[in-house]
């Protein structure tokens, strides 16, 4: 079976798949005239803006979007993720990471901008959006099938990407620190965590998508800081590495045999582990964080926009090199070709602290883990919806909880096998989405630059949905006009 997933992923994450993602990511830097680097001041301010604005009780802020969307990414991939691609990649696989981040930051601001821009109203309340409703609404009939192809990848991944990866990284650094109290870990410890996991991820989502972002905003930013402070630590005490970590990772980028001793000679080797890792890690061009970034109440689309670029640069330039630099810095043998997870991590970690770190390094691999979850489960549900009705968010919330409970008996390679192949084969029609889309992600910001440029967010006008559309209201996308041309009916239900 695993030289099997092997295969596919190889065909997945092959040539072609590595252009589509980088040319697309690209593609959108130019037209948008490097959005990344342009609007970064303004995202930061607009970030900051939004931390300290008090919404309505009954809305979804930016900034919880942004929570609920890093719940997803900030996830074991920025931890176990990263130490498998150096092992896997060489420290090169880190620049090609930055790389994908670097353009993954124009991606996820146009996936933002358009989840705002073509969303509809959620009958239980908030907003509903995605690439499957930006086909719907903006798209050509001959173009839907992209929305169900989009939507069914959507939930396949969430069982991989979103849970069993998860809780299975998580096991990992519950083991190292059960072995770290000198005691041994046990099959029933495991099935009590992914027990625990489940129960949770139960309750959490058949609150809904308010909940999830409740528990988002919480969860994530305090994991996250204390983390960081773990990874400061370590750099602190091997300041003198630093140099030599970067120049391994440009080094290895384009020599791998020069930093690895041989043991991997592929400078493609190196671009292929950094960008599926980094894909994983970030989503950029897989579409799954615009599902929760358009449920932010925000005056225009590329405000949220803004957000979706944020969320890119944290979980990658930040959180991500930051692992990698610990393990780079840390002095620990790197094993060449095998990926050993977040034990790679763990062992980095516990040559500057010693072995007690294994304990709270493994409450922030949990809280990391259950918030990815809690994430995934939203993109997944919102899938299964979109291709079964509303009556399926609580059965796909207990088929997460069971692959959860799956994960537990899964070996760390198949699951990262398995979890790269479903995000390979969700990036690809969302990136086709993303592209023909282009137009009018440069059409609104070149409307915000004119409204922002002669007043306020506040003067910036509404961009939201007329009524409240269920899913079998939501009209056709495009009908014949009497020229026999395709018009687009969006427009008709969205204020203008």
């Amino acid at each position: 079976m695993r030289e099997f997933i092997d295969s596919i992923n190889r065909f997945v994450w092959g040539v072609p798949a590595l252009l589509l993602i980088l040319s697309v990511g690209l593609v959108l830097s130019i037209r948008t005239e490097w959005a990344q680097f342009r609007f970064f001041p303004k995202a930061v301010r607009s970030l900051i803006a939004s931390f300290r604005k008090k919404n309505e009780q009954d809305t979804v802020s930016p900034y919880k979007a942004l929570c609920t969307a890093l719940a997803a990414t900030v996830g074991t991939g920025n931890i176990a993720g990263v130490a498998g691609a150096i092992a896997l990649g060489g420290p090169g696989a880190v620049f090609w990471m930055w790389v994908c981040a670097i353009l993954g930051m124009v991606t996820k601001f146009a996936e933002a901008t358009l989840a705002v821009r073509y969303r509809i109203n959620d009958p239980n309340g908030g907003y509903i959006g995605g690439p499957m409703h930006m086909v719907r609404l903006a798209m050509g009939k001959k173009w839907q099938f992209l929305a169900v192809v989009y939507s069914f990848f959507g939930v396949v991944a969430v069982f991989g990407v979103g849970s069993a990866t998860q809780v299975n990284a998580a096991l990992g650094g519950i083991n190292g620190a059960v072995e770290a109290l000198g005691c041994h870990p046990s099959v029933i410890l495991n099935l009590a965590v992914g027990v625990v996991f489940a129960f949770f991820t139960v309750i959490v989502l058949c609150g809904g998508a308010k909940r999830i972002a409740s528990a988002a905003t919480f969860i994530v930013p305090v994991a996250s800081v204390f983390f960081l402070l773990m990874g400061a630590g370590v750099l602190l005490t091997c300041a003198n590495a630093i140099p030599g970590a970067f120049r391994a990772i440009f080094l290895g980028a384009f020599s791998p045999e020069a930093v690895t001793g041989g043991m991997l000679g592929s400078a493609f080797q190196a671009l292929r582990i950094g960008a599926s890792r980094g894909v994983f890690t970030n989503e950029a061009g897989m579409g799954t964080a615009s599902i929760a970034h358009a449920s932010a109440d925000v005056s225009h689309p590329v405000h949220q926009g803004f957000m979706g670029m944020i969320e890119v640069f944290l979980d990658t330039i930040v959180i991500c090199t930051m692992t990698a630099l610990v393990i780079l810095c840390s002095g620990v043998t790197i094993p060449y070709g095998h990926d050993l997870g977040i034990n790679l991590t763990a062992e980095a970690f516990a040559s500057v602290y010693g072995n007690w770190i294994h304990i709270p390094l493994a409450i922030a691999l949990c809280s990391f883990a259950i918030a990815t979850v809690f994430g995934w489960g939203l993109y997944g549900a919102r899938c299964a919806q979109f291709l079964f009705g509303t009556f399926s968010w609580r059965w796909f919330s207990v088929a997460q909880a069971v692959s959860i409970l799956l994960g537990v008996m899964l070996s760390t390679e198949t699951v990262w096998a398995l979890s790269e192949t479903a995000n390979g084969l969700m990036a690809i029609p969302n990136l086709i989405i993303l592209l023909a889309l282009s137009p009018e992600v440069v059409r609104l910001i070149h409307e915000y630059k004119q409204v922002h440029l002669g007043g306020t967010y506040e003067n910036i006008h509404q961009c939201k949905p007329v009524r409240t559309l269920s899913y079998a209201e939501v009209p056709p996308p495009v009908r014949k006009s009497q020229g026999g041309r395709e018009e687009n009916l969006s427009s008709e239900y969205w204020s203008a």
